[in-house]
């Protein structure tokens, strides 16, 4: 919690006490459906709640907004965004329901208000042109995250950025990024977070 702390200043006291929950929740949840490796639990705020945090440090929602989670497993990096933007709503999807039963009860023990979730695959979303941004962490290639995000991101602008799609990826991404067809920006998440276990870490992302 000290990590998320040392990165991130600004939090309230509502903020804070979700961040500091999850670690127990989490603890719980995972003994009974596993959702998160069980020699990364103790290293939660560092390889899944700061990963989670590192769109939070580029890309700035906006209240009103609503966020896709493409592929959510056990919810990152939507319950981490979710806490960090309280007035932004967000959609978690997977097509795995033990995970969403998890992603459910963490959200009702943090009291989280702005958290919804879809049990089926992303494909089968019906609202269209609906989304302001779509957000996955480890799911898929990244040109059929372009597919499936593309029909449900509306177009739009957003601070710095327009509305599109925000990935975060893991070692060399030259071949899947040539395969994609894409354009994307990239960010090396060593440069915002120095901690070593995101040197072959990074962030993508595919304007809408």
């Amino acid at each position: 919690m000290e990590l998320i702390i040392s990165y991130f200043s600004d939090f309230t006291p509502t903020q804070i006490a979700q961040l500091e929950k999850l670690q127990t929740v989490y603890t719980f949840w995972n003994e009974r459906i596993n959702v998160i490796s069980r020699k990364d639990i103790d290293s939660l705020y560092s390889k899944h709640v700061l990963h989670s945090l590192a769109i939070a440090a580029v890309f700035e929602f906006t209240s009103g907004q609503r966020i896709l989670d493409i592929g959510t497993g056990g919810g990152f990096p939507g319950i981490p965004l979710a806490i960090f933007n309280p007035d932004v709503e967000f959609v978690l999807a997977d097509s795995i329901k033990k995970k969403l039963n998890v992603v459910e009860e963490v959200v009702k023990e943090l009291g989280l208000k702005n958290v919804k979730t879809h049990w089926g695959r992303v494909e089968e979303i019906k609202e269209k042109n609906s989304f302001d941004f779509a957000v996955s962490r480890a799911v898929a290639p990244l040109g059929s995250l372009d597919a499936w995000s593309k029909p449900l991101i509306r177009k739009g602008h957003n601070q710095d950025f327009d509305n599109g799609l925000i990935c975060l990826k893991g070692g060399d991404l030259h071949e899947e990024i040539s395969a994609s067809g894409c354009k994307p920006m990239m960010w090396h998440i060593y440069d915002l977070f120095r901690e070593d276990i995101f040197k072959d870490k990074f962030m993508l992302y595919v304007k809408r």
